[in-house]
């Protein structure tokens, strides 16, 4: 716990001076998106540093310290050279860097616009005023350990051009999840996948199926492609 405190505390340091021309980075990489609508497509993905949320079964803790400041502009020209159409800026949670987000979005908007840039966010920050193509939303069930963190406020703000994911670890997290959508329901899609090697896709189907639900069963493909490397 003293490490990442350590580490909060020099990236709190960063992130003041960087202001909005800037963002704090871990990683700039090349991948097949393995979540939600755009599953599948290569993509550019840009990996800001830092996070609010400490889930459970995280993949990526090595985002929550460290990184590099790059500057929006050069970062609008890396999503200008990709030669791939689809961005995904992810983390970390990169709305922890909202206003860096949104201006590197808009520089974009104007430098590439046949790019479609993605924002994964996990929930427990605004959402508002961010203009990406597609705002990719987590809802952090009960297996997170995170779920008293979420903005509830959130679902009402995601557009029918978004998407809602669920990573769900249990039966308890689909019943959690069912009836908090119940109460704040969304106009965008809501894809549920099970957390990798921790529970099966064929009980979220069981369990779409029988409460009749409009979710999108899927899983999570990089984990699969990943796997086949070894």
């Amino acid at each position: 716990m003293r490490k990442n405190g350590i580490i909060s505390r020099m990236n709190t340091v960063k992130m003041k001076k960087q202001g909005t021309q800037s963002l704090l980075v871990t990683e700039t990489f090349y991948d097949i998106e393995g979540e939600g609508k755009y599953q599948g497509y290569p993509a550019l993905f840009i990996r800001l540093t830092g996070c609010n949320l400490r889930c459970s079964w995280c993949d990526t803790r090595y985002s929550y310290g460290g990184g590099r400041l790059i500057g929006v502009p050069k970062l609008a020209a890396m999503v200008k050279k990709s030669p791939y159409r689809y961005v995904n800026i992810t983390g970390g949670e990169p709305l922890c860097q909202k206003n860096g987000v949104v201006a590197l979005i808009k520089m974009c908007g104007k430098n590439s616009p046949g790019k479609i840039i993605s924002v994964e966010t996990n929930g427990s920050v605004p959402v508002s005023g961010v203009p990406a193509d597609n705002i990719s939303m987590d809802l952090k069930p009960p297996s997170s350990g995170e779920q008293k963190r979420m903005v509830t406020a959130n679902l009402r703000l995601l557009k029918p051009k978004d998407q809602l994911k669920l990573v769900v670890g249990s039966l308890l997290d689909m019943e959690w999840a069912a009836a908090v959508l119940k109460k704040n329901p969304v106009k965008c899609p809501v894809i549920v996948q099970p957390v990798y090697g921790r529970f099966g896709v064929d009980r979220i189907k069981r369990y779409v199926m029988k409460n009749r639900l409009d979710w999108k069963v899927s899983i999570q493909l990089h984990k699969i492609i990943e796997k086949g490397k070894k």
